[in-house]
């Protein structure tokens, strides 16, 4: 499992081959099988392939952080209802990484998009922003989105030089 960990990296850059519906389904699949708190699953997920709301989510947020969404052939935004779970950030992370897991396994590449505080302009939020694009209704809290797709790009894996041993503490910090 770690040799696995340490090839994922984020990407942000894609090709242009469209991801086969198995392999979606399979993503999805991994993120509804996570687990939560409580075994709530407060997710919900949001995915689309369509070129024009991926153009206009690329546009989400202030900084550009989505900038690549506008050249991944999909993405998953995930969204929960709040009143469902007090632990809905941590379990709507959880979900996606295990969907970014799945992904890698399936040689697909992910970058997370963090929308959870975030602006799309001084007068919005990301999360009010995507929340008009994709429909979702305004009870809903927009933890993320996740763009997926076949990598143009090559990063090199982490090696053990990357792991930060210093961040460890055992019985006090």
């Amino acid at each position: 499992m770690i040799d696995f960990i340490k090839t994922r990296r984020s990407c942000r850059k894609y090709s242009d081959l469209p991801i086969p519906g198995d392999k979606l389904k399979k993503i999805l699949k991994a993120g509804l099988l996570a687990p939560s708190g409580r075994s709530k699953k407060p997710w919900e997920f949001i995915v689309t392939t369509d070129s024009e709301k991926l153009n206009k989510l690329s546009n989400c947020r202030t900084s550009g952080g989505g900038f690549f969404l506008k050249d991944t052939p999909a993405a998953i935004v995930i969204a929960t209802d709040p009143e469902k779970t007090d632990v809905w950030t941590e379990d709507c992370s959880i979900a996606a990484s295990y969907m970014q897991l799945e992904a890698h396994s399936l040689g697909l590449s992910s970058c997370w998009v963090q929308v959870r505080n975030r602006q799309h302009d001084e007068n919005k939020t990301a999360e009010e922003y995507i929340r008009e694009v994709m429909e979702i209704p305004s009870e809903y809290k927009v933890q993320c989105i996740l763009g997926i797709g076949y990598p143009d790009e090559e990063k090199d894996s982490y090696t053990d030089k990357d792991i930060d041993w210093t961040k460890v503490h055992t019985e006090k910090f």
